[in-house]
């Protein structure tokens, strides 16, 4: 008989104000909602100031890199604070969350909320 392996969580923040509080705040409540969904943490990764805003995002581009490699062994989920904290702009989020799953990822937020898992357009819905 094989354990279930608990997610790996990717947790990504961008903060584009220099004032780093909202960003302290953010990683708490994820480390929070890592915690009590029982996931491990992988890592954290941060995309701050004109990288925050632009859509060229290196420090995600990372965290994708390494979702990728873990995706072949076990469930990844890339978790932000809210949906805004990945793109405040529809699109551009769906586009993201796009990049997400091709990698074989997930979404969450540290409000329950999750994507739906497919290869299609994102779709997004409230874990019930």
């Amino acid at each position: 008989m094989t354990a279930t392996r608990h997610p790996l969580a990717f947790v990504y923040v961008r903060c584009a104000s220099r004032s780093h509080r909202q960003l302290h705040m953010r990683l708490e409540g994820c480390d929070h909602y890592v915690d009590r969904m029982g996931w491990v943490l992988a890592g954290r990764w941060f995309d701050l100031g004109d990288h925050a805003l632009s859509t060229h995002r290196p420090q995600l581009d990372t965290m994708l890199a390494a979702m990728r490699t873990e995706a072949g062994r076990r469930e990844v989920m890339c978790l932000v604070h809210t949906w805004e904290r990945l793109a405040t702009d529809a699109t551009h989020r769906q586009l993201l969350q796009r990049r997400i799953v091709e990698v074989g990822g997930r979404m969450a937020t540290t409000f329950g909320e999750y994507d739906r898992p497919t290869t299609d357009a994102v779709l997004l819905g409230r874990k019930t």
